[in-house]
């Protein structure tokens, strides 16, 4: 069950990282990096979706909906510190 969860995080990560990467145009970090925006904007998003009262539900779909909306949001602030 542990190798099943990493594969589906991974997955999730890296398609959710990707994702953000088109929305959030001139910011492709390589499937490594989509994976690591993926997971850490998954984590934003569990943390700030929930003050909010927002959620979209479960299953695969939804979490990747879920990851890629943290991951632009990791993005842009991204984008914003490279600035200053």
């Amino acid at each position: 069950m542990v190798a099943q969860s990493l594969i589906v995080i991974l997955i999730v990560g890296g398609v959710a990282g990707w994702l953000a990467g088109l929305i959030v145009k001139g910011y492709g970090y390589g499937i490594i990096g989509n994976i690591v925006i993926g997971i850490v904007g998954a984590l934003v998003a569990g943390w700030i979706f929930p003050m909010l009262g927002l959620g979209f539900g479960g299953g695969i779909l939804a979490s990747i909906i879920h990851a890629t909306v943290g991951a632009v949001i990791v993005l842009f602030l991204i984008r914003l510190v490279k600035r200053v």
